[in-house]
């Protein structure tokens, strides 16, 4: 079994591509119509890949919707009835967009596994086909009545590095995931998410706001690497989401030194409520992932894995 160190060092040796264009989706679903949704998502793929996009990044649940359905029980819950295996019948559907023109396609979707298990997921496809899912490890709230808890991250090998790729909830309240990616040399972290909003009230805004753009801000400085963002927008059934797609890494701060890692939004609005494609052209050598790397002085990395292990280790042991 290799070492964290050997994974690092293997990444950091091979030769990648640096710019890679990337879209993020800003997609309202039709609850609960996996037909017209596949439909669109295909067309946005499509058009997204016209216009240059290498990695194309739909939202959490893009294929059915999220909202719980409180109509039905059992396995004739929306979600569970309208589960897919992956490979399957609509991620097969994208694997031909994706062969065509050359481009990864991750979607949001309710997953099957072979044993029977419903997953929240994302189909992870690139230009040979179909590779795999991302299991949502952390399922958030009502999630949990429907959905079994995955227990792997998830880590795509492109001509641009390693990729890796969370859900929402993931992302936003444990940053062990995406640390974990960064520790092993990916530049680039894909958050497919459901995160809402209350139009309602007047706070609603304010609060999504430093909820999502404050949690990828604080993720990106923490990390120093890419992260490109997709979530739902509009209304669902009964929910509200926010829409907000972004492409978000680090930048050089004026005021500072000279590369000064400082977090830059290079596509994407905090004001953007309408469905489209939000895609930018990003210089991946900018995600320094500077506490991986030896430290001038020490010699070694400020990144300390061995006493993390040790401190969750005990943790374990008490749940």
């Amino acid at each position: 079994m290799k070492s964290l160190k050997s994974f690092i060092t293997v990444a950091a040796e091979r030769e990648v591509e640096d710019a890679v264009t990337i879209a993020t989706i800003n997609f309202k679903p039709t609850w609960g119509n996996k037909e017209d949704n596949l439909n669109r998502i295909k067309g946005y793929a499509k058009a997204a890949a016209k216009r240059g996009a290498n990695i194309i990044v739909f939202p959490e649940m893009a294929l059915t919707g999220y909202d719980l359905d409180t109509e039905h029980k059992g396995d004739s819950r929306m979600q569970i009835a309208q589960a897919e295996t992956i490979p399957g019948p609509s991620s097969n559907a994208l694997a031909i967009i994706a062969g065509e023109y050359g481009v990864y396609i991750i979607v949001g979707m309710p997953e099957e596994s072979y044993d029977g298990a419903i997953y929240n997921s994302t189909a992870v496809i690139g230009p040979g086909g179909v590779l795999g899912s991302y299991r949502k490890i952390q399922p958030f709230g009502d999630e949990n009545s429907w959905c079994k808890k995955g227990h792997s991250p998830y880590i795509i090998n492109t001509e641009w590095g390693m990729v890796g790729i969370g859900i929402c909830y993931d992302t936003y309240q444990f940053p062990e995931l995406l640390r974990y990616y960064a520790a092993k040399g990916c530049r680039l972290y894909i958050n497919c998410t459901a995160q809402y909003e209350d139009p309602l009230e007047n706070s609603g805004r304010t609060s999504f706001e430093q909820y999502y753009l404050s949690g990828l801000t604080a993720a990106v400085i923490a990390n120093v690497i890419f992260i490109a963002s997709s979530n739902l927008v509009g209304m669902d059934k009964v929910t509200f989401f926010g829409g907000s797609s972004m492409i978000i890494g680090p930048g050089i701060r004026a005021t500072k030194s000279v590369g000064d890692p400082v977090y830059h939004i290079y596509a994407g609005s905090t004001n953007d409520k309408q469905q489209g494609i939000v895609m930018a052209t990003v210089d991946l050598s900018k995600a320094a992932r500077t506490i991986y790397k030896n430290n001038a002085v020490t010699g070694k990395p400020d990144f300390r894995p061995d006493l993390y292990a040790k401190w969750y280790s005990e943790l374990a042991l008490q749940h």
